[in-house]
This record gives C-alpha cells, sequence and structure tokens, in this order.
C-alpha cells in the first residue's frame, strides 16, 4: 500500500498555453483565502523567463508568480527542473536551481531518469510542510512521442496521488474534439486520475455549452468541472514568450500626451517580464522592434535579455537594426544580455553559447564581456546613482563584464557597481533584471524621456506594480466558475 501524500490538485492540458499557470495560481490563492497552507509545483518547466530565489537559486517565472499567489516566497523545490532553451535542439538544464550543463535532446532523455529521482525527492520534501499541494503539467499528457519518458504529467500526478483536472482552451477551437482525444490516447491508468475537464477562455453565453457538457460526461464518463472566462488584462507577469511573440506588448497607443520605448523582439529574447510593469503607465506606448524603420519615432530602445547573446547579436547585425543603433541619437538601455551587446566586445571561450567565438558588440560602450563557466545568479537591491531611487531585482548570466571608459549608473547595496553608462548616460545598461519594477525610479525613468520630448514630467507615480488586487480579482473570477465544493471532496476537505 503506497505511503498516503499530501492531499493534491493538478491541472495538465489539452495543449500548450491552455491556460494551466494562470489557473494553478488562481488556486493556489482561492485555497489561501480559504485558511488553507498550500503551495505550488510542477516537475519540470521550460522557459526563457527565469527568477532567482533569496538563496540564489535560479527557477521559472511562473511558480514564482504561483508562489506569490499563495503567498510565499519562492522556492527552486517547486520548479525542480528548468530548461531554457538554448537552440532548436537543445536546452540548458536547471536542476534544483543550478545548472548541470548543457544538453542535447538525446543528452536529456538519457538524464531524465536521475532527473526524476531528484523531482521526486524535491516534491516530496515541499509536499511535508503544506496542507495542499497545486500542481502543474506540461504540454499534454497525450503527446504519443513523449508520454514513454514524461516526468512532468501522469507520471508525477501518480506519484503525487494527485485528482487531475484537464483543461481545455475553447477559445482556439475544436476542445470537445480535444478532451475525447485526450482521453482515448491516455492508458487506462491515466485516464483513472482525470477526475474531471476545465473550458477555459470561454467567451459567450454558457448555457450555449449544456448540450455539450452533458455530451462529455456521457461520453467519457468525467464531469466537465468548470467554465471559466475569457481574461483579459490580468495583470500578472507572463510565463513564456507565447503571448509576448502573439502581441503582448502590442497595446493601443495612449490618446494623450506620451512617450515610445521601442523594445527589441530578440529571437532568443529571455525575461521580457522585466517590461510589463510598462504596460501600466498611461503615458507610455512599448513598440515591439523588429526592423530599424521600428526605432525611429522612438524615445529610447531597450534591448533586453537574451538566452543566446551570441546568435541574437548575429541577428541584431543581419536585420540592419545594429547599424541603425549606432546612429540613434536619443536614449539606449541594454538589461543583462542586452547590456553586453552595448559593449565593444563577447568573448565565449568555454562554448557556453557557440562554437568558441568571439564577437564584435555595438561598441556604444566601452565594455568587454567573456561568458564565463559559472552563472551568477543572486538577488540585488542598491541606488540608482542620478534619480537617488532604490531599485531591486536580480542577476541571471554567464557573463562578466569589464568596463573601461564608462560611468556607474547603479550601485548595489554591497558597494559593488551595478551597471555603466557613457558620460552623458544616453547608453547605459545592467544586469538588473527588475530594475523597472520599482515604480519611483519607473516614473523616473518615463518622465525623463517626457522631458525630452518637450512634456512636462507628471512626478508622482501614475502605475503601482503591485500583483496583490490581481490575484485576488483573478481567484474571484476563477471561484465564481470552477465547482469548488467538487474540488474540495477531490482534496478530502
Amino acid at each position: 500500500m503506497p505511503t498516503a501524500k499530501t492531499p493534491a490538485i493538478m491541472f495538465q492540458g489539452t495543449c500548450s498555453n491552455a491556460g494551466k499557470s494562470v489557473l494553478t495560481a488562481a488556486l493556489c490563492r482561492i485555497l489561501l483565502q480559504d485558511g488553507l497552507r498550500v503551495a505550488p509545483f510542477k516537475a519540470q518547466n521550460m522557459s526563457l523567463n527565469s527568477f532567482v530565489t533569496r538563496d540564489g537559486g535560479e527557477m521559472g517565472r511562473a511558480q514564482v508568480v504561483q508562489a506569490q499567489a499563495a503567498r510565499l516566497d519562492p522556492d527552486v523545490r517547486m520548479n525542480p527542473v528548468l530548461l531554457k532553451p538554448s537552440s532548436d535542439t537543445g536546452s540548458q538544464v536547471i536542476l534544483l536551481g543550478k545548472p548541470v550543463g548543457n544538453m542535447t535532446v538525446n543528452d536529456y532523455l538519457a538524464y531524465k531518469p536521475q532527473a526524476f529521482t531528484a523531482v521526486q525527492a524535491a516534491y516530496d520534501s515541499l509536499a511535508g510542510e503544506y496542507e495542499v499541494m497545486v500542481l502543474e503539467g506540461a504540454g499534454s499528457p497525450a503527446e504519443v512521442n513523449l508520454k514513454a519518458h514524461d516526468i512532468v504529467n501522469m507520471p508525477m500526478a501518480r506519484y503525487a496521488q494527485a485528482k487531475v483536472l484537464l483543461v481545455g482552451d475553447i477559445d482556439r477551437g475544436g476542445v470537445f474534439a480535444s478532451f475525447v482525444g485526450t482521453m482515448e490516447i491516455l492508458d487506462e491508468w491515466e485516464r483513472e486520475l482525470i477526475a474531471g475537464f476545465v473550458v477555459n477562455r470561454f467567451r459567450g453565453q454558457k448555457s450555449l455549452l449544456a448540450e455539450a457538457l452533458a455530451y462529455m460526461e456521457q461520453k467519457t464518463g468525467k464531469p466537465v468541472l468548470g467554465v471559466v472566462d475569457y481574461l483579459a488584462n490580468l495583470g500578472l507577469p507572463e510565463e513564456d514568450s507565447v503571448n509576448f511573440k502573439a502581441g503582448l506588448f502590442s497595446p493601443h497607443r495612449p490618446a494623450g500626451a506620451h512617450v515610445t520605448v521601442a523594445l527589441i523582439d530578440l529571437p532568443h529574447i529571455s525575461n521580457f517580464t522585466d517590461f510589463e510593469p510598462f504596460l501600466a503607465e498611461p503615458d507610455l506606448f512599448v513598440k515591439i522592434a523588429r526592423t530599424p524603420a521600428d526605432i525611429t519615432d522612438a524615445d529610447a530602445v531597450i534591448l533586453p535579455g537574451s538566452k543566446n547573446v551570441i546568435a541574437d547579436l548575429k541577428w541584431l547585425f543581419g536585420s540592419g537594426l545594429a547599424g541603425a543603433l549606432k546612429k540613434y541619437d536619443r536614449e539606449i538601455v541594454g538589461i543583462c544580455g542586452g547590456f553586453q551587446m552595448l559593449g565593444a566586445s563577447i568573448d565565449d571561450p568555454y562554448h557556453i553559447e557557440s562554437a568558441g567565438e568571439t564577437l564584435a558588440g555595438l561598441g556604444l560602450l566601452d565594455l568587454a564581456t567573456v561568458l564565463e563557466k559559472d552563472k551568477t545568479l543572486t538577488r540585488q537591491s542598491g541606488t540608482h546613482l542620478a534619480s537617488t531611487l532604490a531599485v531591486h531585482g536580480y542577476e541571471i548570466h554567464h557573463g562578466q563584464s569589464r568596463a573601461k571608459e564608462t560611468c556607474d549608473i547603479l550601485r548595489f547595496s554591497n558597494g559593488e557597481s551595478g551597471g555603466v553608462g557613457n558620460k552623458a548616460q544616453t547608453v547605459w545598461g545592467t544586469y538588473l533584471h527588475g530594475i523597472f519594477d520599482a515604480d519611483p525610479f519607473r516614473r523616473w525613468f518615463i518622465d525623463r524621456l517626457r522631458q525630452k520630448r518637450g512634456l512636462d514630467p507628471l512626478k508622482t507615480v501614475q502605475a503601482a506594480y503591485d500583483l496583490e488586487p490581481a490575484f485576488d480579482r483573478l481567484a474571484e473570477a476563477v471561484r465564481s466558475q470552477i465547482d469548488m465544493n467538487a474540488i474540495y471532496r477531490l482534496l478530502g476537505k
């Protein structure tokens, strides 16, 4: 007889981007509101958006958001395996917060049994500290080419003794066929773990679904436990680049006086959540830039982080954007990989991202970067020198950059330089992810752009980057549209 586990429920999907991460966050907040000590868990996540915990571990941003929904400090045990794609066929593998190497698909398949052992130990350790666990799967449990070596969907559900809710995205169409098709492909033991279905992202009159919901239960023997509306503008950080590439940062241009920031859409963009705080600002338009023409009317250009700086720097030159940036006469900001690109050179002697190449950078800062074997993973806080305002965030990078004819723009609380710029500070960069999360600094940055455009500064914070109201709005919406009595029965509560 297997040892009884902490009560657990798991969201799996009929496809990627079905809304599992958001529903996991919602349920974490609902259970917390109801007085339960709850924690999120995802055995394996593939994402270029990562975060550094207080003890210097790296984990996926989705589980960070879920931890925040449960009002917990992020813990690498919540996401023991993080895959950060570095090419079409390979990824950097992060195990329990630390990189263990770059692996091809075949390399990782051979490593998976070892990874799953670590996953199980992490789950048991974490679950032992909480009353309820809310798990998230990845992709679909019915991917026939992946099922044999899956460690994140049904094998994890079985190990955790979790009841599974299968989530389908009705907005993209074919949701009921996806539910039935998934059930047909699953093995019998996997079907037994399915407790019901959740129809996600519905628009319209729910009464029109009555016949389809009844059909689903008659066909599969499993009930539909919720129909959740399409929830737009949640105000929560996105998990990965799917929604970014689909136009997340393409809001309507403000009608009144405003400034424009062009965000370069690098092929391997990472940690684009650095710029999500901009989206709530009433006088700022974030424009995605992919060609030289896209930056001509911008008041500032931002080069974001990159998981493959070497490849993205080559793309920058090939697209013509490098030449356009060299001629650009307003403000240019580089964050992490983008910071490295602003320099004179990037050297990869240990084959971290290439076959050992050395590339010339944009040459806008007197900066030389070497991609070292060891990865910097640390939380930081400090002061932006020109504004005297506090900033905070985290660093994730292999690159070590040495500056010469530059000026410090940021000083960390440990006394170290946190970023440099040219003397005019029209070009500057930092390794600090999350620098724009601080409301006063973000307003100072926007106001400076306003003044350069001839607009009066607003001086006071216009938008607070506070996730708490967003979590409560999400929980309220999902609680009203999912059968929470059934959820509690599944949890034995």
